[in-house]
């Protein structure tokens, strides 16, 4: 972060593709437009940029009291599912001798181009912009080099014409892109996929979350890309099964065959909440399962041959996925800490209105069973897997 000299080196210069001064802390609109502008590094500085909030124009403190609940306001735009590709970013505050000031540290994305609210925002020079055509190509050719993640990667063997382009045409992009952006673009399906990674276009194929989404067949390139389901009569592997299900094909139709499977009744029961009043509990909250699945989902290595295991007992369900923990997230800061080893399919999944916010499905679903009455889950690290126990309610 900045030093205490750096930051009133950037208050009293004039704003530039790197600085932005705010009073405002209430506009979620400008301060999600100005991170996305930051981690887009149009310019290519290959350096953080800063939104300094509680400055004015000319440079002084506005007279901002920077609170503990502005500082985690700010702070929750690191998982505003309306920014995607997620940037990273760090917010501090400053006590200055006229005053306080907020800064958000916002770090060059490697996926490039980043959007809110469906529109890529850029800066030049002083001023913040929403980006045309020719700087969203720049700007995706620019990914290209950057590209680490698996699900970025380009889906070698698959073709245009192995997607059904319906899919993103009618069921993804008008959620993807701001209706106004989709009505002025001229640009065909590859250059539209492209811009929003999910093709590769100096391979001219499909990247893994491309084929992933909306491939006809994507077990053929990604075999283990399903969702085992047994339900056993009994406690163990040992004891029969009563019912399977395999969750297969495009990502779009497994998470909504799946949202329609979670929602058929479970056992549930009244209890009394007061003398008068009773609330319904349940064996499993759907809603817990639900969050706990759409993680693994997210959060699996789709390099491994093996599906995510969806087991049902009498006593217990198990939800186990392909992948160790991943990058920074660790079993002594899980699920506080979160690492994303897909962000393309993570964004997609936003997109798609399955997650609500980002990093908080563990924890919703924790919430949700000591709601209901249930047991914490419980979970289980290793290298090659990490599995979730949800235990019947007593």
């Amino acid at each position: 972060m900045l030093t205490t000299e750096q930051l009133k080196a950037l208050m009293t210069d004039l704003e530039s593709d790197r600085a932005e001064r705010t009073i405002s802390t209430k506009s979620t609109d400008k301060l999600g437009e100005a991170v996305c502008a930051f981690a887009n590094d149009f310019p290519n500085n290959r350096q953080p940029g800063y939104l300094l909030v509680g400055v004015d124009n000319g440079g002084k403190p506005s007279g901002l009291k920077v609170t503990d609940e502005l500082l985690l306001d700010l702070g929750a735009l690191r998982s505003n599912v309306n920014i995607e590709p997620l940037p990273a970013i760090v917010v501090e505050k400053h006590t200055l001798p006229d005053g306080d000031v907020a800064v958000v540290e916002v770090l060059p994305s490697d996926l490039p181009p980043v959007r809110y609210k469906g529109r890529v925002w850029i800066r030049i020079g002083p001023s913040r912009r929403g980006a045309n055509q020719q700087e969203e190509r720049i700007l995706t050719e620019k990914r290209t080099a950057l590209q680490k993640t698996f699900d970025a990667r380009p889906c070698r063997g698959c073709s245009l014409d192995d997607l059904v382009l319906d899919l993103f045409l009618v069921s993804y992009l008008p959620a993807a892109v701001a209706r106004e952006v989709i009505a002025e673009n001229r640009r065909s399906p590859k250059e539209q996929m492209a811009s929003l990674r999910f093709y590769d276009v100096v391979a001219d194929c499909p990247s893994n979350a491309g084929a992933l989404l909306f491939a006809k067949e994507p077990l053929r390139w990604i075999p283990g890309a399903y969702i085992q389901f047994v339900r056993w009569a009994g406690t163990t592997m040992s004891d029969d099964p009563v019912d399977e299900k395999r969750f297969s094909g495009d990502l779009i139709t497994v998470l909504r065959e799946l949202q329609a499977f979670l929602s058929l009744p479970t056992q549930s029961y009244p209890v009394p909440a007061s003398a008068l009043r009773e609330r319904t509990e349940t064996d499993y909250p759907p809603v817990a399962i639900r969050e706990l699945l759409w993680n693994a989902v997210m959060h699996r290595s789709y390099e491994s041959n093996a599906p995510v295991r969806f087991y049902w007992y009498d006593d217990r369900i198990e939800i186990q996925n392909p992948g160790g923990l991943y990058g920074m997230a660790s079993p002594e800061n899980f699920p506080r800490q979160t690492d994303y080893r897909n962000p393309v399919i993570s964004g997609a999944m936003a997109t798609l209105g399955y997650v609500n916010a980002f990093g908080r499905g563990v924890i919703r679903a924790q919430e949700v069973l000591r709601r209901n009455g249930s047991p914490p889950a419980e979970f289980t690290f290793e290298t090659s897997h990490v599995l979730a126990t949800i235990r019947k309610k007593p």
